[in-house]
């Protein structure tokens, strides 16, 4: 039984293949506003890794912001139901899921079997998503994947980023510069914003202490360990968080054809 999900979010398209309640392949690109071809574009990246094709998946879950516009997927779920799902599956423990993406962030309350029983999301603003993120490393002129660390480097202490708007908080970061601020105070004081902007879902939903944290700005150690230091606990955080929606997608096809199957 060979079965895939596919994750279509704002940044990135993610791509899990199952094979018989196995992952034997995923595949992670950034996305494109022609989200039809990028979909298949990450989804035959993952299934060639198999030795197989396109035409030996038996079945197909599209989730994310672009679920419904793949004509090639059986099914569509939510992406809330699909971090639940694989979160739950790789680590059956965990109770509450912060997924924190690149367009919004999500805490979700699941139960032993990985279905979602309350959720809630971000407002529109981009502030504590990985488009922020991107502007502060762009702004910054540092590679994305630096933030985190060096973040953690603080030389003075952690700048005061007051602003959550991404907009505004490009125009202090600028500011930050030109006074002589360290870059590394400033990173600081980033990811002390976002870490805090994503701890207000997780009371709101009142989140259980066994939590795991997907998307890709869990590979942010700045942010995840300001998460952490805060609540005083250790986060279960996948091999590559960006695929846990697509590992949930693709549980759900494992069901789905089962079901079809027997009936």
């Amino acid at each position: 039984m060979v079965v895939a999900g596919i994750d279509i979010g704002s940044l990135s398209v993610n791509s899990v293949v199952l094979s018989d309640g196995r992952i034997v392949s995923w595949s992670n690109i950034r996305a494109t506003p022609n989200v039809e071809e990028t979909a298949m574009c990450g989804l035959n990246k993952a299934v060639e890794k198999t030795g197989l094709s396109i035409k030996d998946l038996e079945y197909v879950v599209s989730t994310g912001y672009g679920r419904e516009a793949i004509s090639f997927s059986n099914k569509h779920v939510t992406e809330i139901a699909c971090h639940a799902r694989g979160s739950n599956w790789l680590f059956p423990e965990v109770r509450t899921i912060l997924d924190m993406g690149g367009q919004d962030c999500k805490a979700i309350r699941c139960d032993e079997k990985g279905r979602v029983t309350n959720f809630i999301m971000n407002d529109k603003c981009a502030a504590g998503t990985g488009r922020y993120l991107e502007m502060v490393a762009s702004t910054l002129e540092i590679p994305l994947e630096e933030i985190g660390p060096l973040s953690l480097d603080v030389k003075k202490e952690p700048a005061v980023i007051e602003n959550y708007c991404a907009v505004f908080a490009q125009r202090d970061i600028l500011i930050m510069l030109r006074e002589g601020k360290n870059a590394n105070d400033i990173l600081a004081g980033v990811c002390e914003a976002v870490a805090k902007r994503v701890l207000q879902l997780l009371r709101r939903v009142e989140a259980i202490p066994i939590l795991s944290i997907s998307g890709g700005i869990a590979k942010n150690i700045g942010v995840v360990t300001r998460i952490e230091d805060t609540l005083k606990l250790k986060s279960h955080i996948a091999f590559e968080p960006q695929v846990v929606g697509a590992l949930g997608a693709a549980l759900f096809a494992q069901d789905q054809l089962l079901r079809e199957m027997k009936s």
